[in-house]
């Protein structure tokens, strides 16, 4: 998958022809609050149960492909989140673009607590075009949750270390990336039983422990946890320094404001591909119309992110493309 580029003009005349026909944006989403609990699902496009790999490959479009997943918490904190990333997913494109990663293909996909909610787990494609639109609106926002202390992250991480095929790695070994945004600590462990309802598989093992999903997701893909501050639990330091052990600290990004989730995206792939500064992420924000201030934010928060990679504040980085 990943074919294709990314429509602003079709975007806009999908959203309108929503509003004019009166069709909500997460419709498949709006269909099951009439439907009995037990009859609730995720939408067939989405369902991992029997997905043997999702695919991010070259093309003649995008020669030098690279696997961009961006996971989603839709528990209750959370649900508005998915709202915001749509609304801002032209801008997304463009500022990956525009930060000096053309060849990008972006998986968006959702996740819930495998012990309260029945669509705990929802992955589209790898899609550089309009069709990512799609797979978003396509989520169902179950807004559960399991008040647990914890949210099924990482049967997330599991899907992606071993049900994905990504040329970015494959063909150059350089590795993908992979944003969770929530605001919980991940459940420790992978569970056969999570796994064989998820995705109809077996594990030889009782489990997995989440630390070592992790570390093996970690071979192929640049592994963010995002935390968005507008939330009680994204404000908690334990949680924040958990995850922190778990995929380092320069990992952990702080979003102070849910709007800005896509240039905080753009700019870390910016960094981590070693083709902008901090210095040269602002500017290249800024000439899209993001406002000072909130390129100062963003900044902030990619301070120890760009220090961990060798990219100065202000200097031009060492680039490196293969």
């Amino acid at each position: 998958m990943g074919g294709g580029s990314w429509s602003q003009d079709f975007y806009q005349q999908r959203s309108t022809t929503r509003q004019q026909t009166g069709q909500q944006t997460f419709a498949h989403h709006a269909a099951q609050a009439s439907k009995p609990r037990d009859q609730q699902n995720v939408h067939t496009r989405l369902n991992p149960l029997g997905v043997r790999i999702r695919e991010s490959c070259d093309s003649l479009e995008h020669p030098n492909s690279i696997a961009v997943g961006i996971i989603l918490d839709v528990t209750g904190s959370m649900e508005s989140v998915p709202r915001v990333a749509h609304k801002n997913l032209p801008k997304l494109h463009g500022l990956i673009g525009k930060v000096g990663v053309p060849d990008t293909q972006i998986l968006f996909g959702a996740v819930g607590d495998e012990f309260s909610d029945r669509g705990s787990a929802q992955f589209g494609q790898f899609e550089s075009d309009n069709r990512s639109d799609e797979d978003l609106e396509s989520f169902w926002l179950e807004g559960n949750g399991g008040g647990n202390n914890g949210e099924s992250y990482q049967n997330a991480i599991y899907f992606f270390a071993r049900h994905t095929s990504i040329d970015c790695w494959t063909k150059r070994q350089k590795k993908g990336y992979l944003f969770i945004i929530g605001d919980e600590y991940t459940h420790k462990m992978v569970r056969r039983d999570s796994v064989k309802t998820l995705f109809g598989e077996t594990m030889e093992v009782d489990g997995i422990p989440a630390a070592d999903i992790i570390k093996e997701c970690q071979q192929r893909y640049n592994i963010f946890y995002i935390i968005p501050q507008h939330t009680n639990h994204g404000r908690d330091t334990k949680i924040q320094d958990d995850w922190k052990l778990l995929l380092g600290p320069e990992n952990v990004l702080l979003l102070q404001n849910e709007e800005d989730i896509c240039e905080l995206i753009a700019t870390t792939i910016g960094i981590c591909e070693m083709v902008v500064t901090i210095d040269g992420a602002k500017a290249a924000l800024e000439a899209t119309g993001t406002t000072q201030a909130v390129s100062n934010k963003i900044a902030s928060s990619l301070v120890d992110l760009a220090k961990a990679k060798g990219v100065a504040i202000g200097t031009p980085p060492k680039v490196q493309r293969l």
